[in-house]
């Protein structure tokens, strides 16, 4: 008797969850996005994985998603506070800081943040001042009369000096502003310090010019675009030059050489072309790895000749230079004091190292340029310096 009444408990469980999962069914049936008919629940599954929730569907009337219910619209008007980004502009309402915190997937073997992170952030950063300012149109970083005339931004020139590198789960500041750079270019700047000290980590700045997107080739800054963006400018630097350092050309007679590298998909950005942090990482590939271990990058100045698309298949040569002894303090009449020691792979040899020989800086030249069977065009060139690491930036977990 147990068992029929069982039995017949399950069968009426059974009937009213399938008469249950049919009235859901046609609900779902109902349900339309932007506008569209009616769509089957395999699309519904489908929006719900890409987190588009739908919170109520109702059988008698079609319930319409729409993209600015599940989508952050880029702002129209000036922003002083970014709450989401931790962000906010201050000095004049032009110039903008960013709390950011450093990744776990942000820092290297010694635990501390990558060359490549910081440059990826100080980009994250320069794009959100663009957002906040109102200017932002559908591309990347480009402005509302930048898309108009079918122009992007290209960087042409980069420095960046870190003096200490943050640890992961250490929190940052990174100020940033932009200025005039001759008629046609803009120079935007960067500070990255510590939220709890103040102690300025590096410093960088850059050069952007503008690009016509379809043809490819640099164009001048029209007067649309300059109205746009002059009233954000800031007579400051980050980064003071008097003489840009110039960066010779290295050959294929280069010391150390990396070929066939190919970009990938996820290489590309925005602008469908490499993005300019990939290349750094090609270029460093290129030193002796024996040298990238005990020694610490200071400075990287990077001069931009061409971008690099998916298909192109790219060199990188690299050649170590003689240590600055006079950029050192190191006065002429002292190099005797080198005698029983010499430069190989841009690496002091010797029976040891002479009191503050290991704070000495270290330089390489760079260059990726394109292979092909017609002569090889420049992609960048590059100079870094580096100091050796000391003991007390090997952090402990």
């Amino acid at each position: 008797m147990a068992c029929v009444s069982f039995h017949l408990a399950f069968y009426t469980w059974c009937s009213t969850n399938r008469k249950g999962q049919e009235k859901n069914k046609r609900k779902l049936n109902c349900v339309k996005i932007n506008g569209t008919d009616g769509f089957s629940p395999s699309k519904v599954d489908l929006l719900s994985q890409n987190g588009l929730a739908i919170t109520s569907v109702d059988s008698e009337a079609n319930v319409c998603i729409t993209k600015e219910q599940f989508r952050q619209n880029i702002p129209t008007k000036k922003q002083l506070v970014d709450p989401f980004r931790q962000g906010v502009i201050i000095e004049e309402e032009v110039r903008y800081k960013q709390t950011v915190v450093i990744r776990s997937n942000e820092v290297g073997p010694d635990k501390t943040a990558t060359i490549e992170s910081i440059l990826n952030l100080l980009q994250e950063t320069a794009l959100n001042h663009v957002w906040m300012s109102g200017l932002l149109g559908d591309g990347f970083g480009a402005t509302h009369g930048m898309m108009r005339n079918n122009l992007i931004w290209v960087v042409s020139r980069m420095q960046v000096q870190v003096d200490h590198y943050p640890i992961w789960g250490e929190v940052m500041e990174i100020d940033t502003w932009v200025g005039s750079s001759g008629k046609n270019g803009m120079r935007r700047d960067w500070l990255l310090g510590s939220k709890a000290t103040g102690v300025v980590f590096a410093r960088a700045t850059s050069t952007w010019v503008m690009m016509n997107q379809r043809t490819r080739r640099l164009s001048k800054m029209p007067d649309e675009v300059r109205a746009e963006i002059s009233p954000w400018f800031i007579d400051k630097q980050a980064i003071k030059e008097e003489s840009p350092e110039k960066i010779d050309k290295l050959d294929d007679n280069a010391r150390y050489v990396n070929s066939d590298l190919k970009p990938k998909r996820s290489d590309l950005d925005m602008n469908h072309h490499v993005n300019n942090v990939k290349y750094v990482r090609w270029m460093l590939e290129a030193i002796p790895h024996e040298f990238l271990e005990n020694h610490q990058l200071t400075n990287i100045t990077l001069e931009y000749r061409r971008e690099c698309g998916s298909s192109d298949v790219v060199q990188s040569l690299c050649e170590p230079q003689q240590l600055e002894l006079i950029s050192a303090g190191i006065q002429q009449n002292n190099y005797s004091c080198l005698n029983g020691y010499s430069f190989s792979s841009g690496i002091l040899e010797g029976n040891g190292l002479l009191g503050p020989l290991n704070q000495w800086p270290f330089s390489y030249t760079h260059l990726l340029q394109i292979k092909g069977d017609a002569k090889n065009e420049e992609i960048v060139r590059g100079k870094t310096k580096w100091k050796k690491k000391l003991i007390s930036s090997q952090f402990s977990p």
